[in-house]
This record gives C-alpha cells, structure tokens and sequence, in this order.
C-alpha cells in the first residue's frame, strides 16, 4: 500500500531527528565516560589510602593524627623507645616488604633525614621529637630506624623508604639516641651525607644514669641495686664505666668520636633540663638551628605538675592535652646521698672538657 509523498517525507525526517538525538546522546555520554576515567586516573590516591596501607604492614605503629593550628601532629606513645624498637626487630620482613615499594608519588618524596636526634638516651630525645612534630615542615620517623648501628647492612635504600614523604620546604628527621656512643656511626652518617646536622640532647649524667637504672629495673625487678652496680668495688669507690648506664654519661668520649667526621657548627646540644623548665626557649634554638621558622612557641606548651614535665596543649579536635606516655617521668628509687656524691666526682672532669668542647655550661656542678 502506498503513501503520500507528504507523509512519507515528514516520517522519513522524524525517523532522522530521532536517530539522530540518539547519535549525538551516544557521543555525549562517551566522552564524559573517558573524560571522567582520564580524570580520576590523574588524580593521586586518597592520602589515607597510603596511611591504611602502612598500618597494615605495621597496625602497632599506627598513631593517631589530630590537627593543631593547620599542622598535622601525632599523639605521643605509651610504649618505651625500647620497646618499640624490640617490636621494630620483630617485624624486619615487614619492613623489607615495605621497602620495595615507590620512593615517591603524588604526596612528595621519600629523602634521607636531613637532621637526626642522635642522643642521649633518657635526655629527652621523645619530648623533643614530639614537639618537632607539631611544626608543620618536619617530617619525622615514629619509631626508632637504629639503622646506623643495628640495621647497617640492610643499605640505604632500605633506610630511606623508612622515611615519611616530604613536600618543598619540609626536612626530614629521626631520632635514634644510641648513635651518639656507637663508634661505627659517625663514619655510616658521613658517607650517607656530609651536611647532615646533628642534635644531642643532654642531661645531668649523674641523673641520666639514675633516670636509665630506674627504666630497666620495671623490665627487671630482681636487678641489682643501684650502688652496686656503679662500683667495681664499694670499698674503693672505683666506678665501674663497663655499665652503659654509666659510660652513656661520658659525653666528651663520645663527642671526639663524632667530631672526627663532622665540624661542631653541624651540632645542636640541647639541655634536657631547660626542655624541662623552657621548652619554648629551647625549641626556638632547635627550629633556628634547623633553618624553621618559629612556630613552636609558648602557646604550645603547659606544665604538667603530676608528670613534672611540660605537655602539649590540647589540640583542635581533641578532648585532652597530650603528653608523654606512662613510662616517662617515672619516680626514681631512693640512691644514698655518699653513691650519688661519689659519681658527680667521677664525671666533674669529663663535664668540663665538654662544656670545652661545646663552648655550653650546662650547669652540672
């Protein structure tokens, strides 16, 4: 059956628009489909993603992140540094698992500290590297790396990837106090980077000693008394420097180690008692040695009269001020005034050549 030519031309062109609309609908959602694929792919992953990642790896060494004044800072741990490192050792195929992966992506890059807290043991170095991290241009390591003195041989690439990402403008950091009296350490930092500046955090040693006696005895109950353990012999007197709680204190032995590879200007010596009682001070000389703006101020900080050292303010976000874990500002056991006499004399002279070497009295005696 036929048609008028009328009616067959309006259907023929109605049939066109359609197809037509449907062409032009086809290739609007194309494009938006590969824009929109092109997009996301160009997009860097989700920094939690990385975050989640690593917690996975390591779910013990997860902190929690708060912000403060527009900086990213970590709550503080319970554990002991020496207890973190015992887990660290536990979990080295976690850490070589870790380190095969990108040394840089979309969020900075991974370099190798620029500044390292290399001692001293219970001088401070936790407090001080938890105030470091509220300014926002330092990245620093959580858990102690030990790589110059523990984990030498596992190379540099594995070190690096130990380290946070960094963007323009921000240095990266650890903290491992035992380095300051391992004598191959030095020479390992050296060879890694020449211009790498050092920050020793010191402390009355005749209180360091006590503060590190009193740390090992809640690991060990049943350890020897204080006395004996300094003499080789009470009657004498005669310190006995073999005990690490008592060699650690000979900070002029071990700073002639380190000043055979680097020139004292890379020094930063910084007082554990005035990180006690002035901790914005002492913070302002550690970000003006690090090339920081100062951003660390007193507005950060309040004494805590129950622990008997400062704490961070609360910050934005959180219900609470933060401080230290439990297992600092452990009361000390009573030590007799003659034992505690007895070592101020031993170290008076060592004390002097140090305050020589770093042109700082400290005030020990």
């Amino acid at each position: 059956m036929g048609c008028w030519t009328t009616s067959c031309d309006l259907g023929h062109l109605k049939a066109q628009s359609k197809v037509s609309v449907l062409f032009t609908m086809i290739l609007i959602f194309t494009y938006l489909f590969y824009s929109l694929t092109g997009y996301c792919d160009s997009m860097p992953s989700p920094l939690y993603v990385h975050q989640n990642f690593r917690s996975k790896l390591f779910p013990k060494e997860g902190k929690t992140l708060a912000h403060w004044n527009g900086s990213i800072v970590r709550e503080l741990p319970e554990q002991d540094a020496t207890d973190v490192e015992e887990e660290k050792r536990q979990r080295g195929l976690a850490y070589d698992t870790y380190s095969n992966l990108s040394v840089s992506n979309n969020f900075g890059t991974k370099e190798f500290p620029q500044a390292i807290i290399i001692g001293v043991k219970k001088g401070g170095t936790r407090a001080l590297l938890e105030f470091l991290r509220v300014h926002p241009d330092v990245r620093a390591v959580g858990a102690e790396p030990h790589f110059f003195d523990r984990f030498y041989e596992k190379g540099l690439q594995w070190y690096r990837n130990l380290m946070p990402r960094t963007l323009d403008g921000q240095i990266t950091m650890e903290k491992t106090p035992s380095y300051f009296i391992t004598h191959e350490a030095p020479p390992r930092v050296f060879s890694m980077s020449r211009s790498t500046k050092l920050i020793v955090v010191v402390r009355d040693p005749v209180t360091r000693a006590v503060s590190d006696y009193t740390q090992t005895l809640t690991k060990s109950p049943g350890l020897p008394s204080f006395q004996n353990l300094v003499f080789k012999n009470s009657t004498t007197g005669l310190i006995d420097t073999s005990w690490s709680a008592v060699r650690i204190g000979i900070y002029s032995k071990h700073l002639e180690n380190w000043l055979r590879y680097f020139p004292l200007a890379q020094f930063l010596f910084v007082s554990g008692e005035k990180l006690v009682t002035d901790p914005a001070g002492e913070m302002g000389r550690v970000q003006d040695f690090l090339g920081l703006k100062r951003v660390v101020t007193n507005k950060h900080f309040y004494f805590n009269q129950t622990k008997g050292f400062p704490c961070l303010k609360k910050p934005e976000g959180s219900s609470r001020p933060r401080c230290l874990g439990k297992s600092k500002g452990r009361p000390h056991p009573h030590i007799p005034a003659e034992v505690l006499h007895r070592l101020r004399d031993f170290y008076r002279p060592f004390n002097m050549k140090f305050y020589q070497m770093t042109g700082q009295d400290f005030g020990w005696d």
